[in-house]
C-alpha cells in the first residue's frame, strides 16, 4: 500500500501536477467564455470546470480526459434558458440531463453514438460554430447589451433586427474593445501555425487574456478614451459561493419543456463526450481504452451535480483532454489536479478574474467556432460525395433556420434514406443472355432480401420482355420478406398473360387471393 501511494506522488509531482496546471491555464479563460456564451452567470462556467475535475474526474475511468463546460452546448443551453424564462428552471433541465446520460451508462447504452453518421455530428458541430461565431461578433466589437446575441440565429441577422442594434453600436461599443478583440485573434491565429509550435510555452487563451488586461491597464492608466466600461469586463462577486442560484424543484413536472430540453442536452453531451473519449484514448501513448459506460455513469453524477449547484453542464472536451497529453499527463490525478487550480482560482483570486475583458473571451470563442466551422471542413464533405454532403449541409441549414433536435432529426433521416439506398439496392442481381434468339433473364436474390427492395424489384420485373425465359433463384437466401413473396406470386399470373416462361427456385409461392 505504501509502495502504491509513493508510486503515485512522484507520478503526481512529475508529470499530473505540471500537466495539471496547464490544463487549468487552458480551462480558465474558456470556462469563463463559454458560460458568457451561452447566457448564463459567468461563474456557472468555472463552477463547471471545478466539477468536472473534482467530481467527474474521479469517478471516470479514462486517465487523460477533461471534462469542463464545452463550446458545443453553448447554442442548445442559450436557447433552453431564454425558452425556460429563469436559469433556476434551466438548471432542473441539466439534472434531468445528468439523469440521462446516467440511465444510459447502467444500461450500457455506450456505443449509442455509432448509430449517429458521422456526417450529422459534423454537420451539427459546423453549426454551433456558426451560431457562436454569430453570437461572439457584438461582444467583440464592445456591445454590451445582451439583447443583441440572445435572438436566435435568423432573427439576429434579420434585415429590421440588425439595422435597428447596429444603429446603437456607436454609443455602446469602444474601440479599445475593438482593438483588444484585433490583437487576440493576432496571437490566437499566429499560435495556429506551425512554426508556433517551439514558442507554446503559454497556452494561447491564456496568453489571449493577460494581454487583453494588461491592454485595458494602459488604456485606463493613460486615460485613453479607449479605456473600457465596467460592462465589458468579467464581473464575479469576491464571494462567488454566496451568489450560487439553485434549481426550483417546484417546477419540476410544470413544464414538458424542461425535460425535453434536458433529454435533448443530455443526448448531445452524450455524443461530444463520447467522441471526445474516442479521439484521447487515440493519443494516449500507452494505448488504454476508456470503459465508456463508466464514462456516462461519471457524466451523468456531474451534470447532475452541476444542476444542483448552479452549473452550466459539461462533457468531456478535447481541447483540454489534448492540453493534458501533450503537458504529459499520465493518469487522472492531472484532471483533478485543474479542478483543484480552478477551484483556490475562485477562492483565492477573483479580483483578478474581474480585470479579464469581455473582449478577450469573445476572441477566444470567435477561433474556437472557426474550428468548428473551417472552410476545409466543407471542401473535405464535399469530396466525399454526395451521399456525406448532403446529410451535411442540411443539418447546417435547418439547425440554423429552426433548432438543433429538428436539424439533427433532418440530418438522421436524410442520412437513413441514403443508407437503405445503397445497402438494399445489391440484394439481388441480374443476369440477361440469349438463346437461339430468346431473351433469359437470371435474377439471383441475395442473402437477405426485404419490402425495402420491393419497388425496385417490381420494376425489374415489368421490364422483362415477352416472349421470354425468366429464372429467380432464392436458394441461397436466409431471410426473404412477405412482401417480396406476395410479388413474386403475384408476377406469375402476369408472366402466363405475357408468355414468359417463368421458373422459381427456392421461392415457396404464397397465397395472394385472399390479399385482396
Amino acid at each position: 500500500m505504501k509502495r502504491t501511494i509513493k508510486y503515485y506522488r512522484i507520478i503526481w509531482l512529475r508529470h499530473d501536477l505540471p500537466a495539471g496546471l496547464s490544463v487549468f491555464l487552458v480551462a480558465l479563460p474558456l470556462c469563463l467564455g463559454i458560460a458568457l456564451a451561452s447566457g448564463a452567470p459567468v461563474y456557472a462556467g468555472l463552477l463547471s470546470g471545478i466539477i468536472g475535475g473534482l467530481v467527474v474526474a474521479l469517478i471516470s475511468g479514462s486517465q487523460l480526459a477533461v471534462s469542463g463546460p464545452a463550446a458545443g452546448l453553448t447554442t442548445l443551453v442559450a436557447a433552453s434558458i431564454i425558452s425556460l424564462g429563469d436559469y433556476k428552471v434551466f438548471l432542473l433541465a441539466v439534472i434531468v440531463a445528468g439523469f440521462f446520460q446516467l440511465v444510459l451508462g447502467l444500461l450500457k447504452l455506450g456505443a449509442i453514438a455509432n448509430y449517429f453518421p458521422s456526417s450529422v455530428i459534423k454537420g451539427m458541430l459546423a453549426a454551433i460554430g456558426i451560431i457562436l461565431i454569430s453570437k461572439q461578433i457584438p461582444l467583440a466589437l464592445g456591445y454590451d447589451q445582451p439583447d443583441f446575441w440572445r435572438a436566435g440565429f435568423l432573427h439576429t441577422f434579420s434585415l429590421d433586427n440588425f439595422l435597428m442594434k447596429v444603429n446603437s453600436f456607436n454609443n455602446e461599443t469602444t474601440r479599445g474593445a475593438i482593438i483588444i478583440t484585433l490583437i487576440s485573434l493576432v496571437i490566437m491565429f499566429l499560435l495556429q501555425r506551425p512554426f508556433a509550435k517551439k514558442l507554446k510555452i503559454i497556452p494561447a487563451p491564456l496568453l489571449v487574456v493577460v494581454i487583453g488586461i494588461i491592454t485595458n491597464i494602459i488604456f485606463t492608466n493613460s486615460a485613453s478614451r479607449f479605456s473600457l466600461k465596467q460592462t465589458q469586463l468579467v464581473n464575479i462577486s469576491s464571494n462567488i459561493f454566496s451568489n450560487i442560484t439553485f434549481p426550483d424543484f417546484t417546477k419540476l413536472f410544470s413544464n414538458i419543456e424542461i425535460w425535453k430540453d434536458g433529454i435533448i442536452i443530455g443526448l448531445l453531451a452524450t455524443l461530444e463526450t463520447l467522441l471526445c473519449i474516442e479521439a484521447i484514448d487515440k493519443l494516449d501513448k500507452r494505448n488504454r481504452i476508456t470503459p465508456v459506460n463508466r464514462e456516462l455513469i461519471a457524466q451523468g453524477i456531474g451534470n447532475m451535480s452541476c444542476g444542483l449547484l448552479g452549473a452550466i453542464p459539461i462533457t468531456a472536451v478535447v481541447v483540454r483532454g489534448s492540453a493534458n497529453v501533450d503537458a504529459g499527463g499520465r493518469t487522472k490525478l492531472s484532471a483533478f489536479t485543474h479542478g483543484l487550480f480552478l477551484l483556490l482560482a475562485v477562492l483565492l483570486a477573483p479580483f483578478l478574474l474581474n480585470k479579464i475583458p469581455y473582449a478577450s473571451l469573445a476572441a477566444i470563442l470567435l477561433i474556437t467556432g472557426y474550428n468548428l466551422t473551417k472552410p476545409k471542413l466543407f471542401h473535405n464533405m464535399w469530396s466525399l460525395g454526395r451521399r456525406q454532403f448532403i446529410p451535411f449541409i442540411l443539418t447546417i441549414i435547418v439547425i440554423l433556420s429552426t433548432d438543433l433536435l429538428i436539424g439533427v432529426s433532418i440530418g438522421l433521416l436524410i442520412s437513413i434514406y441514403f443508407i437503405v439506398q445503397n445497402n438494399f439496392k445489391a440484394e439481388y442481381k441480374i443476369t440477361k443472355t440469349q438463346h437461339n434468339g430468346i431473351e433469359t433473364d437470371y435474377i439471383k436474390l441475395n442473402s437477405n432480401v426485404t419490402f425495402l427492395n420491393k419497388v425496385k424489384l417490381r420494376k425489374v420485373l415489368d421490364e422483362v420482355p415477352e416472349f421470354s425465359v425468366l429464372t429467380i433463384d432464392g436458394s441461397d437466401c436466409n431471410f426473404i420478406d412477405y412482401d417480396i413473396l406476395e410479388i413474386i406470386s403475384e408476377y406469375q399470373n402476369k408472366a402466363h398473360d405475357k408468355h414468359i416462361e417463368l421458373h422459381l427456385i427456392g421461392i415457396k409461392k404464397v397465397n395472394v387471393t385472399a390479399v385482396h
